[in-house]
């Protein structure tokens, strides 16, 4: 019985790291420690990108807001079903080269993110304006 209950565990681990970074993120304000959306990461030629698909809202927001503050090709777009990740390449063990833009001020940042530690439910992810950063910590979505 403990080899089964072994067995289980192992095998639910491998399938967990297996998930690697693609799949549904929850997004935290690292400045309120509020959720604030759903980015779901996918593959496409070799690169990944996420888009946004979920917004964690107030009742008095506006539940479907425009990305009026972009200056890009997302400019005016509907924030949910937007793409935030862009152009994503793993090297060196971690996803970089890439960009992310924050619809709140429609900035784009270079970006890199990773698996914290390893944990498959923790993804490390960082702008960079510069030599300055921001790093917030994404939840896998059930």
């Amino acid at each position: 019985m403990r080899y089964f209950f072994t067995t289980i565990l192992i095998l639910f681990a491998i399938h967990a790291l297996s998930q690697g970074v693609m799949g549904r993120w929850q997004t935290i304000d690292d400045e309120t420690g509020k959720a604030k959306s759903v980015v779901e990461i996918s593959e496409r030629n070799g690169k990944l990108y996420g888009k946004i698909i979920q917004l964690y809202r107030e009742p008095q927001e506006d539940q479907n807001p425009k990305c009026d503050k972009c200056e890009d090709d997302r400019k005016d777009q509907y924030i949910i079903g937007m793409e935030i990740l862009r152009d994503m390449q793993l090297k060196e063990g971690y996803y970089q080269s890439g960009t992310i833009c924050d619809p709140k001020n429609g900035k784009i940042y270079k970006c890199e993110f990773w698996l914290d530690g390893g944990n498959p439910n923790k993804l490390l992810v960082r702008g960079y304006w510069g030599f300055f950063y921001r790093t917030q910590t994404w939840n896998r979505a059930s």
